[in-house]
């Protein structure tokens, strides 16, 4: 499914040899959200118009990737933090639910296709990110099968709707990176997230807990298993608030919470502490906390949400 080799890229230039645009089909409209451009407009301004924008402009963000009716209203609290007159470049960290993947991939199209408008991937930025070895190739069969990126193609494309035609994305999905692989990643990305004009969408559910997910932690002093779950979630969030990798890394360990999106999370914050390094002074907040459900025996299963925002002042 994934490979090193690159058919699209003539060797050691990072350029397309053929001419001929590739589009990714918005594979899950229809199912994990409305194919209706309109409906979809619709339902997307009706969780923003309910949230504040007090984190505005963010320069990253973490936020939830299932089907909108689960955590469309959460991850408005995030996407209500992207100021679109000065954002020009998207970069979205999605976790690879289909296929092992030990590093990074870059898609192998052009066009990422949303029910409201197409967006363009940065052929530039990629180019460099490529360049690096880092990297390997998605299919397209890969690409369309993944939902952690598409389900923030329509939230991306809604905040960014006033300036369409002036933002390029670029799609990257995170593999079951080692800590010293989320190290190296983070200091890639470091340069590109220290620029104002770049932001970072990083996508990843919290908790999967029940049978089906093989995840039953239970702390009985929290009460309600739905309150251990979000005392156990929360545990998590302050330690990213913190903005230490190495801490979140032991928490990992020790609880082995189901945090889906724990890899681009770590990148996320490697990046962050290389640019502390070099002074820079930035916050990050949780906005918001949600659950599918609240379970209460161990027969129920839900998974959490939170939505966050990563300011630099």
């Amino acid at each position: 499914m994934l490979s090193g080799q690159d058919p699209l890229v003539a060797s050691g230039t990072g350029t397309k040899m053929s001419n001929r645009v590739v589009c990714r089909e918005a594979s899950h409209a229809g199912s994990w959200y409305t194919a209706s451009g309109p409906q979809l407009n619709a339902q997307l301004e009706g969780w923003l118009s309910q949230v504040q924008s007090t984190k505005r402009p963010a320069r990253a963000i973490i936020a939830p990737h299932a089907g909108y009716t689960y955590c469309g209203s959460c991850a408005a609290h995030a996407y209500k933090q992207v100021d679109p007159s000065i954002t020009r470049r998207i970069f979205i960290l999605g976790p690879s639910h289909h296929v092992p993947l030990s590093r990074c991939a870059l898609s192998s199209v052009d066009i990422y296709r949303t029910p409201l408008y197409d967006l363009r991937i940065d052929q530039k930025i990629y180019g460099e990110l490529w360049k690096t070895g880092m990297f390997e190739r998605m299919s397209l069969q890969t690409d369309e099968d993944e939902h952690s990126i598409e389900m923030h193609l329509p939230y991306t494309a809604k905040a960014m709707e006033s300036h369409k035609d002036e933002f390029t994305i670029i799609p990257v999905l995170v593999g079951a990176l080692s800590e010293s692989k989320e190290q190296e990643f983070g200091k890639l990305f470091s340069k590109y997230l220290a620029d104002p004009s770049n932001l970072f969408v990083v996508s990843s559910d919290f908790c999967h807990w029940g049978q089906r997910f093989r995840y039953s932690y239970y702390d009985e002093s929290q009460g309600e298993i739905y309150r251990s779950i979000e005392h156990l979630d929360k545990m998590g969030m302050s330690i990213i608030e913190q903005l230490d990798p190495v801490s979140f890394s032991n928490y990992l360990k020790k609880y082995h919470n189901t945090i889906c999106g724990r890899h681009p999370i770590g990148v996320l914050l490697n990046a962050i502490t290389e640019l502390q390094k070099n002074g820079m002074n930035m916050s990050f907040s949780f906005l918001n906390y949600a659950q599918s459900s609240q379970c209460r025996n161990w027969q129920d299963s839900s998974v959490s949400y939170a939505a966050g925002a990563l300011t630099v002042h």
